[in-house]
């Protein structure tokens, strides 16, 4: 079937969907060739790539192409400035004479010469949502008061994608200016949408030590993951109940002080939005804070629903099986490279931009692990085509690899649809219990 690129991906995911689609025109499902068999995808996907050794020549052209946008000694090291336009987008002039001298003097901010894009969105959040919210308090109109909602809702998306790399790396920002990779967040946080430090404790103290597991709070295998009654009961868990369950999980795995630090964290989140609705500015705290709450909660589990639907009917305990990857604008341009899941699970700290390069290095790893891979589908729209049972729409955007080439539409259909079955206790305690988890 033809696969037509987006040319808005990023450069990285336009070099990622061409040399996936060239396996799949080659009809390669396999490059490794060894008398001793196959390793496990665990294996090969901790393997450098001197060790790969049978790594093909489109394979290795590739990767040193990624590897030169992410190289500051390169000429072809790009930094990420905006998630909306990239360097060969604005005009010579102003990439001259405005753009990279800031990507210059920003560079030595961020952490990584890369991640100039992070220090760019920190000043938006500060010098236009930030200001945005506290005029709202003094003189609300609904006119401001709509705009400011839907361009926060715009930028929620990164922000919490940058958060996400935040509080998995202990910052964004150079040591010299930890002061402000420190405040910005609780600064921001409650104009977002976020609680103080609730992603942190949920997503990695908990969701990335249960990874979708039976202890998981957003585990999705119990549930029949196209059947929009299921989603509801999910979403519904979730937004009301996880201010007490996920202190009751930490106290229930004896990790009292996260237990405490939790539950204080939602408690005081929650105490702030109530006084700021009921004693400030109702009207200014309904769309500078609870609009953008609700919105974000929402948004955060439809994502996770889209992100581990489709869980391995046989191995629902491995890291290529339980999540996707997607080569897509909105999850990797403007989040950050968010659609690489199944490569962040395996390695929670691997910095964003190298996540396109992990994966062709471990390219094999993945078609061993009968990992899925999609391309123009984001997680929201993954979500939604779930619930419409549109397997159809699904199997289009799959990108064929290792035993999947070759497959017709209504066969990957298929698949993909046995992929959503929700598991019985008796499977759980069998597949997961029983293997230690």
């Amino acid at each position: 079937m033809a696969h037509q690129i987006d040319p808005y991906l990023t450069e990285a995911d336009i070099v990622v969907l061409q040399n996936l689609l060239q396996d799949s025109d080659r009809d390669i499902q396999s490059h490794w060739k060894s008398p001793n068999g196959i390793p496990t995808p665990e294996a090969i996907d901790k393997m450098t790539e001197a060790e790969q050794t049978n790594l093909l020549d489109h394979d290795k052209e590739a990767i040193n192409r990624l590897k030169a946008l992410n190289d500051p000694t390169s000429p072809s090291f790009q930094p990420t400035i905006f998630v909306s336009w990239d360097e060969k987008d604005i005009p010579q002039w102003v990439n001259r004479i405005i753009l990279r001298p800031y990507a210059s003097w920003a560079s030595q901010i961020v952490r990584h010469p890369t991640d100039v894009v992070f220090f760019t969105h920190i000043l938006i959040y500060l010098f236009v949502i930030l200001p945005s919210a506290l005029y709202l308090f003094y003189h609300f109109t609904y006119l401001h008061g709509i705009l400011h909602a839907a361009f926060t809702f715009w930028c929620a998306g990164s922000y919490t994608l940058m958060l996400h790399n935040h509080i998995h790396n202990n910052g964004v920002l150079s040591k010299q200016w930890y002061w402000l990779d420190w405040t910005f967040p609780y600064l921001t946080e409650p104009l977002m949408g976020h609680t103080w430090d609730s992603y942190y404790y949920h997503h990695v103290k908990h969701h990335h030590v249960e990874a979708n597991g039976p202890d998981d709070l957003s585990s999705t295998i119990r549930y029949q993951r196209d059947e929009p009654l299921h989603f509801c009961h999910y979403l519904g868990r979730f937004f009301f109940f996880v201010w007490f369950e996920l202190p009751l999980y930490f106290f229930r795995k004896g990790k009292i002080g996260l237990a405490v630090r939790s539950a204080l964290s939602e408690t005081f989140s929650m105490a702030f939005l109530s006084y700021m609705t009921a004693r400030v500015n109702t009207r200014a705290s309904i769309f500078v804070l609870i609009i953008p709450f609700l919105l974000l909660r929402i948004g955060l589990m439809v994502g996770n629903w889209g992100q581990h639907a489709l869980v391995d009917e046989v191995e629902p305990d491995s890291d290529f099986r339980t999540s996707i990857t997607l080569v897509d604008v909105p999850s990797n341009r403007f989040c950050f490279n968010d659609g690489y899941h199944t490569a962040h699970h395996l390695n929670p700290r691997r910095h964003w931009r190298e996540q396109p390069v992990h994966f062709l290095q471990s390219k094999e790893a993945y078609r061993q692990g009968r990992a899925l891979v999609f391309h123009n589908i984001d997680y929201l729209m993954m979500t939604l085509k779930l619930l419409q049972k549109d397997y159809g729409y699904l199997a289009d955007r799959l990108v064929p690899m290792g035993e999947q080439v070759g497959m017709s539409r209504a066969e990957l259909a298929e698949m993909l649809r046995r992929k959503t079955r929700a598991f019985t206790e008796g499977e759980i305690e069998r597949k997961f219990r029983g293997k230690g988890k």
